[in-house]
């Protein structure tokens, strides 16, 4: 199959061309050469693309997806990351499952205020003192990540 021009890949990719030079100066896609100004790639890159939209869908970095492949280019995957990424999911669904949980009783709570409402009074309480995470919010106690 001969090689694809940056827009093509572009296009089949769904991402812009200026997110595959970004890609390129991070090194995780290389160009295979030009024709004329166009940057030319080989087809397998789709599948590399591919790979980075679900680490990137995982949550991890890109620093974190270039270490997953070998300076031949092949996958080298890390179990031992997989399974961190996965307990680190695990929390943040169980924080979203609180929130909302703590969403839905509030928007149905017949106290006359929320402020008045013993249960929105302890997910406050909890959420102060750090027993109930908050999504993206990084809490007191634990530890900070670089």
């Amino acid at each position: 199959m001969p090689d694809l021009d940056i827009a093509e890949v572009a296009r089949r990719a769904g991402v812009p061309a200026s997110t595959l030079r970004y890609y390129e100066e991070k090194g995780l896609i290389a160009p295979t050469g030009r024709r004329g100004l166009r940057r030319q790639y080989d087809p397998g890159v789709l599948e590399r693309l591919a790979l980075i939209a679900m680490g990137r869908s995982a949550g991890f970095s890109l620093d974190e997806i270039g270490r997953m492949f070998a300076p031949d280019g092949r996958p080298r995957i890390d179990p031992r990351a997989l399974l961190g990424k996965a307990d680190e999911l695990d929390r943040t669904i169980r924080e979203l499952e609180v929130l909302r949980d703590s969403l839905r009783h509030t928007a149905a709570c017949p106290a006359p205020s929320h402020m008045e409402c013993p249960t929105f009074r302890r997910i406050i309480a909890a959420v102060v003192s750090g027993t109930v995470a908050v999504p993206g919010r990084r809490s007191a106690r634990s530890p900070s990540r670089p």
